[in-house]
């Protein structure tokens, strides 16, 4: 089994396109399409119709961005990191940063 890059919970940031530069937890992960939803990331607006209880209006909300353009910072270097993979003594396999090595899975 591969060790997925980037997993629900994680700090990202994002490296290309209009949101460049921002960070954010990752929401939720669409591995189907390659896609990641971050908080306060890459906001869209809907305009929705009132629906029984429901008002109607214009709801902002955040839009998947393709996974290719977030990485997940470490918490050593506080920089975005290109991820590694480790075997701990226990056999669980770990993501680690490649620029310092730090593990950046919880426990």
């Amino acid at each position: 089994m591969a060790l997925e890059r980037i997993r629900k919970d994680d700090t990202v940031m994002v490296i290309a396109g209009r949101e460049r530069g921002k960070t954010g937890k990752v929401l939720r992960v669409i591995p189907k399409h390659d896609r990641v939803v971050i908080e306060r990331v890459n906001l869209v607006k809907r305009h929705t119709k009132p629906r029984g209880t429901q008002t109607g209006g214009i709801i902002e909300k955040e839009a998947p961005l393709h996974r290719s353009n977030v990485q997940p910072l470490c918490g050593r270097c506080d920089k975005p990191a290109r991820v590694g993979s480790r075997r701990l003594e226990d056999g669980r396999g770990v993501r680690v940063c490649r620029r310092c090595g730090e593990q950046l899975d919880k426990a």
